[in-house]
């Protein structure tokens, strides 16, 4: 097959050639854009959901819709850093500075404008680099969102925002990948600044994307958490699983078998980032020129296993230390979601406080989380399958 035609992107966070199955999260978007227009108080979208889902690319969608409307869009990511707190407000000032400076001149000439523009500065002179600031052509405003402290600068930021923002008939929307890794003072000072403009009309919202554990950490930093629309990102159906690896190949004139596509599917689980590694491997397996068999199939779910064990599982398995691969290994044994009890039992403990040191720090670093009381799941689909073709190894 030609690999220049090849329509698979595999990768994290890489846009798939046909975006299926999402059409709700898609919609509630537009409905934030609409309610938004007419001064209406609006829910933006959390997303949550494992791995693999697709999440990021739903977020960047979101995104996409609110610059076309346009919004002023800041998009950051939550990291684990030792830093974070402060790196997280620089790359909130600068990218706010970058949506800043894409306004057009008649828009920053005005006062409102004008004035918003200074209180960006400040923000921005506060978190440093100062060089930002020289970009926008305004001096910073003096006491205004540059106390250093988030719970205090982030709403003062919005507030002065709002007239412009009003004026030009737009909003301010902050779009947060991995969101259960912000920093919790700058993530409790978004919700609750959410919260004051829910009460009062400003035109502002933050949306997210992350792992399950992301309501109950946003519910545990503020309790203000009600004021979004969570929505659950699973694996997709067989139906739009189908759609996904078919469309994009009939696009270049290719076609699966029937068993080809049934068997890629399953494999697949419905997760979008294996259907583009298993896509993208089928593609490169079949000789062609028009027709991707069961056979190159079956070949594609030996190669394309192998490039998910190295590119996403292994690295995943490596941030483990050997205590914590042994509770990950006997997680493995139950295909899906684990009971602490049982894992207790399984690795000869006494109670479960003797898992917690391994569990909580699994917990930390995205590798597993806490789907109700009492149980342990892997955040990565298919893990379970790794751990033990390593074991069996």
């Amino acid at each position: 097959m030609d690999h220049s035609r090849n329509p698979y992107t595999p990768g994290a966070g890489t846009p798939p050639p046909a975006l299926v199955g999402r059409d709700d999260e898609l919609a509630a978007g537009r409905t934030v854009i609409a309610r938004t227009s007419r001064g209406r108080v609006a829910q933006p979208p959390i997303l949550y959901g494992l791995r693999g889902v697709g999440k990021t690319v739903l977020l960047k969608a979101l995104q996409a819709q609110a610059d076309k409307a346009g919004w002023l869009t800041v998009e950051i990511e939550g990291t684990q850093t030792a830093s974070q707190q402060d790196q997280t407000r620089q790359r909130l000032a600068r990218a706010l500075v970058t949506s800043a400076r894409a306004l057009t001149p008649p828009r920053r000439t005005s006062q409102a404008w004008q004035r918003a523009l200074a209180t960006i500065s400040a923000f921005s002179v506060a978190v440093g680099p100062l060089g930002m600031t020289a970009t926008l052509g305004v001096d910073p405003a003096r006491g205004r969102a540059d106390s250093g402290d988030p719970s205090i600068d982030v709403e003062e930021l919005v507030s002065d925002l709002v007239p412009a923002l009003k004026e030009s008939g737009i909003a301010l929307a902050v779009f947060v990948d991995e969101i259960q890794d912000l920093d919790a003072a700058t993530l409790s000072a978004l919700i609750a600044t959410q919260h004051r403009a829910s009460q009062k009309g400003w035109p502002f919202h933050l949306y997210g994307a992350g792992l399950p554990n992301v309501p109950g950490r946003m519910a545990e930093v503020h309790s203000y958490a009600e004021r979004f629309h969570f929505m659950r990102i699973g694996a997709l159906s067989a139906r739009d699983a189908r759609s996904a690896l078919e469309s994009p190949a009939a696009a270049e004139g290719v076609s699966f078998t029937e068993p080809a596509v049934e068997r890629l599917v399953q494999v697949s689980g419905g997760y979008p980032y294996f259907i583009q590694v298993y896509g993208d491997q089928a593609w490169r397996n079949a000789p062609g020129p028009s027709s991707i068999t069961y056979d190159d199939a079956l070949a594609a779910v030996t190669t394309g296993t192998a490039v998910l064990d190295e590119s996403l599982f292994h690295s995943r398995w490596d941030r483990a230390t050997p205590a914590q691969k042994h509770l990950m290994r006997a997680m493995a044994e139950d295909r899906s979601s684990s009971q602490l009890s049982d894992l207790v039992s399984r690795l000869g403990k006494r109670r479960p406080s003797d898992l917690s040191v391994a569990r909580d720090a699994l917990i930390k670093k995205g590798l597993i989380f806490a789907p109700d009381r009492g149980m342990l799941q892997f955040t990565v689909p298919h893990m379970d399958d790794y751990i033990r073709r390593q074991h069996e190894g």
